[in-house]
């Protein structure tokens, strides 16, 4: 088989430069064509990045095509992904993966009848901090994990987002637009949920564009923006997670893990590296030592200085595991069960009951210094 694989990305939003720009960084994935329902976005990410630009139909259409990237809005995914693998070809797709558990069971079923693979994001649990975490966790030395927490909380997108309409509507909201993050890296540390239960709020009816060109548009919501959730583990752990854009400041860890012998302070989620501290039986917190994964080490500068960034190791994974016969880490049904657990959550709130998970999963293999290492190209 091919060293790497044919990359067409569907999408030429925001997130896709990410994408584009980061695909270098790794083996097995070249990138080819770019599409999208507004042609001058395509041609404009095609000519930025080298690729050529086509129509969803052309991408789909190409031979030389073997994976397609679904960076379209969340209410689209599932549609787009299908279409994907009737074509023929395997899709990654940006979270959430799709917007209800039968989708994407509809979609494991199309995958295996065609001996295709569905991927999703996030990836960031593959960064250098959160598998330092899992190492700690793996390795015993916190017991067994037993409750946590995971706060994340802020006052939304609409004073940045030049178009943050969707970010209000069914399919996102804190808990599907961001919560994949949060969950995704529980899912991978602890394991799989079996019950949630939460309470949920929408205290503004609508929210005020701050940012250009809507400036002073007004935006409606309608899907929750504050949710409290409780999550019950298979293996017994429970964790507290708080999910809201109604907060403008607050001083919460992103998550903290409790175990039998200890406690495991783990950064935000959404980026890939980070300071991870823990403490044992009572003893002052310390930093862990350092470790040399390399999707932890900083590459990119942003506002809060240097940070790691590696977006596209999950699709990357994906591309080897096709090329190596594997399983890769960022699965359907990883995605399809944070999917479950945060639509229940949404569920949960609007019945004020437990919900009980109706999926599943494996948590996906480790990613350690020697694993992350093989994912990069050569310089």
């Amino acid at each position: 088989m091919a060293k790497s694989l044919g990359i067409g990305v569907v999408g030429a939003g925001n997130i896709s430069a990410a994408y584009f720009s980061l695909a270098p960084l790794f083996r097995g994935i070249e990138m080819r064509a770019c599409a999208d329902l507004n042609a001058d976005a395509a041609r404009a990410r095609a000519q930025e990045f080298g690729l050529r630009a086509q129509t969803v139909d052309e991408l789909l259409d190409a031979d030389d095509i073997d994976i397609v990237v679904n960076l379209t809005i969340p209410a689209a995914h599932y549609e787009v992904s299908r279409r994907v693998l009737e074509a023929g070809k395997s899709v990654y797709s940006e979270k959430p993966l799709v917007l209800s558990v039968k989708e994407g069971l509809d979609l494991k079923k199309i995958a295996d009848r065609k001996g295709l693979r569905v991927g999703s994001a996030p990836d960031t649990f593959l960064g250098g901090a959160h598998q330092l975490a899992r190492h700690l966790i793996d390795s015993g030395a916190l017991g067994k994990i037993t409750s946590g927490t995971a706060y994340v909380m802020s006052h939304g997108m609409e004073h940045w987002h030049p178009n943050p309409d969707f970010f209000f509507q069914p399919g996102a909201g804190p808990v599907l637009d961001v919560g994949p993050y949060y969950v995704t890296n529980l899912i991978q540390l602890i394991g799989p949920v079996k019950r949630v239960a939460a309470l949920s709020a929408t205290p503004q009816a609508e929210r005020t564009i701050t940012s250009k060109p809507r400036y002073g548009e007004k935006v409606k919501v309608e899907t929750p923006t504050t949710i409290h959730a409780l999550l019950e583990f298979e293996n017994g752990a429970v964790v507290t997670l708080n999910a809201s854009w109604d907060v403008w400041q607050h001083g919460h860890a992103p998550m903290e893990l409790y175990g039998e012998q200890g406690t495991l302070h783990v950064p935000d989620p959404n980026f890939f590296g980070g300071q991870i501290a823990y403490t044992k039986q009572g003893k002052p917190v310390k930093k862990a030592p350092r470790w040399e994964h390399p999707l932890g080490v900083p590459n990119q500068k942003h506002s809060q200085g240097m940070m790691a960034n590696y977006r596209t190791a999950g699709l990357a994974d994906m591309a080897l595991a096709i090329i190596e016969g594997r399983p890769h880490r960022c699965s359907l049904e990883l995605a399809l069960h944070a999917v479950d657990v945060m639509t229940s959550i949404l569920k949960a709130g609007e019945s004020g009951k437990f919900v009980t998970l109706q999926t599943t999963c494996e948590r996906p293999a480790a990613l350690g210094v020697r694993e992350a290492k093989a994912l990069l190209a050569k310089k």
